[in-house]
């Protein structure tokens, strides 16, 4: 992930996380499973996935399956080792599933942007003496 500039005295930066939980607040599918995802979709492997977004293979796998299990429904589709080796790929639920998580981030990105571009204005406004 990228990294924001180094903040000086001046300069403030809003950062915001979204993750699905279940209706008790057990279980979360977060930005992380999200972007294990994305990367299985790119690389084909769940093991490769785990070693770009840097987390281990286990980790990986806990949250697909707390993902599922949250969901309802299984988002990959894998075969195992053999000749050729395995490789994993998406259910067609699973990107729907990142299709419509990018627009939803979008959404926020977008507004989130606005409301801190209006909190900067409020804040950066003289206060008017009565």
């Amino acid at each position: 992930m990228d990294k924001p500039p180094r903040q000086t005295k001046h300069e403030l930066f809003l950062n915001y996380k979204i993750w699905l939980s279940g209706l008790t607040g057990n279980g979360r599918i977060s930005d992380t499973t999200f972007a294990l995802l994305a990367k299985i979709k790119e690389l084909g492997s769940i093991k490769l996935a785990a070693q770009a977004c840097d987390i281990s293979y286990r980790k990986a796998w806990g949250d697909i399956e707390e993902a599922e299990k949250m969901l309802e429904y299984q988002l990959i589709d894998k075969q195992r080792g053999g000749k050729d080796g395995g490789h994993s790929q998406l259910t067609p639920a699973c990107l729907k599933l990142l299709e419509a998580y990018d627009a939803l981030h979008q959404k926020f990105d977008d507004s989130v942007e606005a409301a801190f571009e209006d909190f900067r204005k409020a804040m950066l406004t003289k206060p008017t003496s009565e």
